[in-house]
Order: structure tokens, then C-alpha cells, then sequence
């Protein structure tokens, strides 16, 4: 009923599609033992696939090849593409047909050309365009504070939300932003990306707070 193979100790596969490294790696296949269907490896995973333009290593790599979802786990996974880099002591997953993304876990970090993005969970989607991938959502969360820097604008909050048809990025509680010589500090605020103009409120305790 299931069709695979189990490869034990210094593994290293050389493929037309990808190369993969790792201690113990299972490979399943369709009906005609051809076609790979699902890897899962463990141990010292380091991946590699240039149809894909995606490198990754870690403790785990899970990779379902026909809806090109790929999962890294453990401290100091690493999941690079040719837009985005992204790292996390917990998981990485991306699903590249659908262009979802998560990272959770402790120093999660996401990097693009125009963006820098450090929480414990960041969880968003992108699209394709003119061969490269555009950050379209975003939600970045953590209990301590959240990191966003957007060209000369750094921005902290608890949660951080981006959504690209309106270019509003949204702070929730603890917001900080700061650019130039202005730190402003305040309870909520708004970003606008397409005009880079931004508003900050304060809830009936705290009141907003400019420094220059």
C-alpha cells in the first residue's frame, strides 16, 4: 500500500530536481516507482533544488513535491529562495504553488529586499510578479514585541499586520515607531506605504508620545 524507500547514515541524493544531505531520509513514490511523491528527512538536513530556486537545512525537512509545500524544523532552520530568506529555532513552512508562508518559534526571521521582519510567529502570503515574489499579507505576532523595518522606517508593536491592496500596515499595543530623528510611541497606529505617512492613537491611559 505505501511505496517507498528508507535511507539510513550519510545520506546524499543527487537528482535532476534537487540534492539532499541528511542522516535518515524516507522517500515515497507514486505507483510506478518513479515519481517521487514526499520526502521526509531527519538529522543534519541540508536541501537544495534549483527548480524550485530554494535551499533549506535543519533537524527536519519535510517536502511534498507535486503541491511544492516544503517543512523545515529545529534551531537554526533556514529556508532560502531567491527573494526571501527566512530562519527560525521552531519551523518554516512555505507552500510555493499557493504562496503561503508561516515561520513560528523563537528567533523567526524574515528577509526580503525592502523588508526585515523579526517575531514568533510571522504569517503571511506573496505572489509572483515579473519573476519575483511580493509580500501581499502579513500578520506578525509576539507576546513580547514584534520588529518590522520598511525601507527607513522601523516599526515594534505585539502584533503587525500588512495587507498590500490597501498598503496600510496596522500596529497593535506597544507601538514604537521610529524614523529619521522622530520616535513616536502610542497605543495603535497606521502606516500607509504608498504615501509613507502614518497615525498613531493612544487608549484612555496612555497618551502618544513624540520624540525629536
Amino acid at each position: 500500500n505505501e511505496k517507498f524507500y528508507l535511507l539510513k547514515q550519510n545520506v546524499n541524493i543527487v537528482s535532476d530536481n534537487f540534492t539532499l544531505n541528511a542522516d535518515e531520509v524516507k522517500i515515497n513514490f507514486d505507483k510506478s516507482l518513479y515519481d517521487i511523491t514526499e520526502l521526509d528527512a531527519n538529522g543534519n538536513v541540508d536541501f537544495k533544488s534549483n527548480e524550485f530556486e530554494t535551499s533549506g537545512s535543519g533537524n527536519y525537512l519535510n517536502f511534498k513535491v507535486k503541491i511544492e509545500k516544503i517543512k523545515v524544523e529545529g534551531e537554526g532552520s533556514q529556508l532560502i529562495t531567491s527573494d526571501i530568506k527566512m530562519y527560525s529555532d521552531g519551523f518554516i513552512e512555505v507552500s510555493n504553488l499557493d504562496g503561503d508562508f508561516l515561520l513560528k518559534g523563537t528567533n523567526s526571521k524574515l528577509v526580503n529586499e525592502n523588508i526585515i521582519i523579526k517575531a514568533e510567529i510571522i504569517n503571511g502570503s506573496f505572489t509572483e510578479e515579473a519573476n519575483e515574489k511580493e509580500i501581499t499579507n502579513l500578520e506578525v505576532i509576539d507576546k513580547n514585541i514584534s520588529y518590522v523595518k520598511n525601507n527607513d522606517t522601523e516599526m515594534y508593536a505585539k502584533k503587525i499586520n500588512f495587507d498590500y491592496d490597501t498598503s496600510i500596515i496596522e500596529l497593535i499595543d506597544d507601538v514604537i515607531i521610529i524614523r529619521n530623528e522622530e520616535k513616536i510611541t502610542g497605543d495603535y497606529g497606521t502606516l500607509d506605504t504608498s504615501n509613507n505617512s502614518y497615525k498613531i492613537k493612544s487608549n484612555n491611559q496612555n497618551k502618544v508620545k513624540v520624540i525629536i
